[in-house]
């Protein structure tokens, strides 16, 4: 009977520690809750300090990306600009939607912002997910898993609405600002975006596309409003698959595409927000047409701009944000480097308009804010 309980206390025992090995080596991690294997939730660590920064309604902004093959330092990069911008702590939540092989990497570099930025977020990441059928058509369109957007209100069950950014964008404002469009919106609208072009002399749709689009010149998906409650109510997905089925061979811009004949279809769902939370090459390269009243909100390198030096502005303010280290002096470290790198005068119309994209972080990051860390 002794040996017995000595087993029973030594199975016991190991138990324990292995489960404690489990929550200190994984840090918290939790695999396949409630939506399956292929998801990961990534909340407040044991241990940490759990934040009360939730918004009026008691939810946190949920920021949904998604990232294949190189775009994961992108879609970090984005991360990292909404948590330097979010200057009044509001509590965020990223999702990300990725390939296998790229899941680890995220992990491991958002478990270290969560300690560096005392857990002003939590994350969840998510294995790529696309109907069956036509399964590898789907994740070829445009661009390698682009259209996995098009499958966010099945795929995110758990949520009532997301901001969806392209992996190739940056905040240069807190994201509770475009988050309050919410409001915005009126009983039937359950998306929100920016127009693709300010100018029908320069649009594309209205000039090209084979196919209808919604209003004069189209709608732009890099930046997205979802309200994914009414879009499940609305049957999102059952829309979806016979306007693919119609014009898969007219469709040049992929999912975009497909998002602009649905709103064609219905436009009385869309909400149209200004080209300030859209800001591309497109709006300053031959001339400015994006007014940007209170500056550029957030930028979307879209063709590449932010790594060639075709727009110099938009290839320095990613590159100054991807080298910012946390918790140093913004004003400094992003605003001063900006204005001190960018060589003036220059042959780019959209360098001409470097006042426009410091408008809101010269505002509210004053120098010496915070006190850099040695």
């Amino acid at each position: 009977m002794r040996v017995h309980r000595l087993l029973a206390v030594l199975v016991l025992t190991s138990f324990l520690l292995i489960w404690y090995y489990i929550l200190r080596v994984n840090n918290g991690l939790f695999s396949g809750l409630s939506l399956g294997v292929n998801s990961t939730f990534r909340g407040f660590s044991l241990g940490r300090k759990s934040s009360n920064r939730l918004l009026v309604n008691g939810t946190e902004i949920a920021i949904v990306v998604v990232a294949c093959g190189e775009r994961h330092n992108e879609a970090l990069n984005m991360i990292k600009s909404a948590l330097m911008f979010n200057r009044n702590q509001a509590a965020l939540k990223f999702v990300v939607v990725a390939e296998e092989k790229l899941k680890q990497n995220f992990v491991e570099k958002l478990d270290d912002w969560q300690e560096i930025n005392e857990n002003i977020f939590t994350y969840e990441i998510h294995s790529l997910t696309f109907p069956e059928a036509n399964k590898d058509e789907w994740k070829k369109l445009f661009k390698p898993c682009a259209a996995q957007r098009l499958f966010l209100p099945s795929l995110l069950p758990h949520i009532d609405s997301v901001l969806y950014v392209d992996s190739d964008t940056i905040f240069l404002s807190p994201v509770q600002e475009l988050w309050s469009l919410f409001r915005s919106f009126n009983a039937s609208q359950f998306a929100g975006m920016a127009p693709e072009h300010e100018d029908k002399n320069a649009g594309w749709y209205n000039r090209f596309a084979r196919h209808p689009y919604y209003g004069d010149l189209g709608v732009n998906s890099g930046v997205m409003l979802m309200n994914l409650t009414r879009m499940r109510e609305f049957k999102w997905e059952e829309h979806i698959m016979p306007i693919y089925k119609e014009y898969r061979l007219k469709l040049v811009w992929g999912d975009q595409d497909i998002i602009n004949i649905l709103f064609h279809q219905h436009p009385d769902r869309l909400f149209v927000f200004p080209c300030d939370w859209n800001y591309r090459a497109d709006h300053c390269m031959y001339m400015s047409v994006c007014d940007a009243p209170d500056g550029v909100k957030i930028i979307h390198g879209n063709r590449g701009y932010f790594h060639s030096y075709v727009q110099p502005i938009f290839n320095l303010l990613y590159t100054t944000i991807e080298e910012y280290a946390f918790r140093t002096d913004i004003h400094s470290n992003f605003i001063r480097t900006v204005e001190d790198s960018l060589v003036l005068p220059s042959n780019s119309n959209c360098d001409k308009l470097l006042d426009k994209f410091l408008q809101d972080p010269r505002k509210y990051f004053k120098q010496n804010q915070y006190i850099e860390e040695t």
